[in-house]
């Protein structure tokens, strides 16, 4: 994959088009690639039971009608994605395991950078399934407050980190960022990622 855009772009979403973060980051929601959350969709019984592994309750639920779309339309728009990335330029869908996914690169070869929003409408378990199966998983594990909302930054590296986001106790959605070559080592993907989420959260809930 790429790499996640410049910090200092990342900021103009917020002061330009108050923007700001999940999931549902990652991996989200829906699930980004080495997130570990299951793709199983759960009984009525587990659901009622939410959430489990230690996952926060959500406060204040939004519904499960703002992961209805397509992650590459409704999670970012054009001026959040230039304000991060330094480029415009049009997301690419993928369908996985938990929903579907969309990615934005720069692919110039001096930038690299990356961001990607996954929403996991299939397992219905929100950050739980995130608690109980990426966390043991993570080299890094940070729990965060995104836009009011519960998240957890995990599966991070030099050059990036991905953000889980719970949008209700059964829905999460994952954000990925990817550095610029030229930031790696300079900033925090973490938190440049968890900016992205803010973003996708704010848009998310606009839908609402």
């Amino acid at each position: 994959m790429g790499r996640f855009g410049a910090f200092s772009g990342i900021a103009v979403i917020f002061t330009v088009v108050l923007s700001a973060c999940s999931s549902g980051g990652g991996t989200p929601g829906t699930v980004l690639p080495g997130s570990g959350a299951s793709s199983e969709v759960t009984s009525s019984s587990t659901v009622s039971s939410l959430p489990f592994a230690g996952a926060p309750k959500v406060q204040n639920p939004l519904p499960a009608t703002v992961l209805s779309g397509d992650p590459c339309v409704d999670a970012l728009n054009s001026e959040q994605v230039t304000a991060a990335l330094g480029v415009s330029v049009q997301g690419k869908r993928e369908k996985m395991a938990t929903g579907p996914f969309c990615s934005w690169a720069n692919s110039s070869p001096a930038s690299g950078a990356q961001i990607t929003v996954g929403y996991d409408t299939s397992t219905h378990t929100g950050l739980s399934s995130v608690y109980q199966n990426t966390k043991p998983q993570s080299n890094t594990w940070k729990e965060l407050s995104v836009e009011g909302f519960p998240a957890a930054a995990h599966d991070s590296a030099q050059d990036h980190c991905h953000i889980s986001v719970g949008l209700a106790d059964d829905l999460s959605v994952q954000v990925g960022g990817f550095l610029s070559r030229a930031k790696t080592g300079e900033l925090d993907p973490c938190e440049a990622a968890a900016k992205v989420a803010g973003a996708v959260v704010t848009t998310l809930r606009q839908k609402a």
